[in-house]
């Protein structure tokens, strides 16, 4: 499948995006926003294929409407939201070969400004054959202050027959001036029950497999499609259940056997920030069965769930999510990992 009807889980955005193709009503820049592995660069690249696609295009509107086609609105140019994904267009976009989508992302940890000057370069420019130019501007957050200083003029002045998609996971990580310029299309995290779906159908996981990776996935297709390219060098099903009953078991544990813990954690590397999320998991179950007990994400726990959550007040729980999100923040910022993860199981330790 390509195009709109490919983005699993993502009703109410898409609706969006095709009432405002539609309607000709398209914005000059977007931002895309929500956690990683939810469909926001292929929405960003259907709304490319939807605003440029031949064949329900030109040749079926008006003669109005076809003169309309040179001029530089982007509410005049974007003429509706079908795709038929075989025209030279879409074939273009979808092999990553057309001219006038232009896709920006991180050369490293960062998108440079550099990389913006080029970008407003080439946006001086007409383009070369859509009726829309479509820019996506992929993990946005990671623009250097200065990149995000230069993007801010293109989006005070927008350049014709354009329109600026960025993605982001939060508005937090941008520049004021820069959200504030943008309509906002919030994506959700995907349901497990899509994911699981995917897993089966696409994958040939086991139904067992597949739900308890849709469970540590928590709502991103790429970080469950991750973890089943990575099931025989790292065993999720086996790693998540051992990661659970350390944690379970932390306020029991000698001094030495915690730190034997984190240290097994800080080796493998690979797998810690997803190691960290499933921890970060069982803490969240443990606070929400004391409220909506259907709603915790690790369904085959229930019974522990339920029993250690009766043990442990919600102010403790709270702290202890508040713990893990400090020592994600702070290997990200690369700080000593041995060191932080010790910090950490020592904190989570305490009753």
């Amino acid at each position: 499948m390509f195009g709109f009807e490919s983005i699993l889980g993502q009703e109410k955005p898409i609706r969006l995006l095709t009432t405002l193709l539609r309607n000709e009503t398209i914005p000059h820049a977007l931002l895309f926003l929500g956690i990683e592995g939810v469909g926001k660069k292929t929405t960003a690249m259907a709304t490319a294929m939807a605003s440029n696609c031949m064949g329900h295009g030109d040749e079926n509107l008006p003669k109005e409407k076809k003169n309309r086609a040179n001029r530089s609105t982007i509410q005049e140019i974007t003429t509706k939201s079908g795709i038929c994904g075989c025209c030279k267009s879409c074939s273009k976009i979808k092999s990553g070969n057309h001219p006038d989508i232009i896709l920006v992302k991180p050369t490293g940890n960062f998108i440079r400004i550099n990389q913006i000057r080029n970008l407003y370069n080439t946006l001086t420019m007409k383009p070369y054959e859509a009726r829309l130019r479509v820019v996506i501007i992929s993990d946005a957050q990671a623009m250097n202050p200065a990149a995000g200083n230069a993007l801010l003029k293109m989006l005070e002045e927008p350049p014709a027959r354009t329109v600026l998609i960025l993605t982001a996971v939060h508005t937090s990580d941008l520049l004021p001036t820069i959200v504030s310029r943008c309509q906002h299309i919030r994506f959700s995290p995907i349901p497990h029950s899509h994911i699981e779906t995917l897993l089966v159908e696409k994958q040939g996981a086991s139904h067992d497999d597949a739900r308890i990776i849709s469970i540590m996935a928590n709502g991103s297709i790429s970080k469950a499609l991750s973890m089943m390219r990575h099931i025989n060098k790292i065993n999720w099903i086996k790693r998540r259940f051992w990661l659970l009953n350390s944690v379970e078991s932390l306020s029991l544990m000698s001094i030495p056997s915690r730190l034997a813990f984190a240290e097994n954690l800080s080796k493998n590397k690979e797998a810690l920030a997803d190691s960290l999320e499933v921890m970060k998991s069982w803490f969240r179950d443990l606070v929400i069965c004391k409220f909506h007990p259907a709603q915790i994400m690790n369904k085959d726990l229930r019974e522990e769930i339920q029993q250690n959550s009766k043990k442990m007040a919600v102010s403790s729980l709270l702290k202890k999510i508040d713990d893990i999100q400090l020592a994600q923040k702070n290997i990200q910022a690369n700080t000593n990992l041995r060191l932080t993860l010790e910090v950490l199981i020592m904190h989570l330790a305490k009753v």
